[in-house]
């Protein structure tokens, strides 16, 4: 975050000319910093138990997303490709149910998570198609 509070942006990424190697870098760079955006946000949470419960579980999600991506570059197979694409779909698609729950109970005003739901929505999108490349 900066000193104004709102949360640092991420650029829109071009991939058409990007190797296969870039393009996986840049997404694994791209899921942790989403992480970390998400850890920054928990760090700024109330101390209600709702509010904690909800940041663990973003935490939780969001880390798993990033690490389960790592995993995803080093499977052995297509099916093992595949399979451990569809844990990093399904924890980064927890992660911004967990954001959008913030806004749902009031807990973070939507304008300040706008960015990061936006750059998951991104990364999700770009993954979800990658999962489905794999697949045909």
């Amino acid at each position: 975050m900066d000193q104004e509070g709102d949360l640092v942006s991420e650029a829109w990424v071009d991939y058409s000319a990007h190797s296969k190697g870039q393009f996986l870098d840049d997404l694994e760079k791209r899921l942790k910093v989403f992480m970390l955006r998400c850890v920054k946000v928990c760090r700024t949470l109330p101390k209600d138990y709702d509010a904690q419960h909800f940041g663990h579980q973003l935490i939780r999600s969001s880390s798993s997303a990033a690490a389960n991506f790592r995993a995803v570059r080093r499977g052995r197979s297509q099916k093992e490709y595949f399979a451990k694409l569809s844990i990093v779909l399904e924890e980064l698609d927890e992660s911004l149910f967990w954001l959008e729950t913030f806004v749902f109970t009031e807990i973070i005003p939507e304008h300040r998570l706008q960015e990061l739901m936006d750059e998951g929505y991104q990364i999700l999108k770009i993954l979800a198609k990658s999962r489905k490349t794999a697949s045909d």
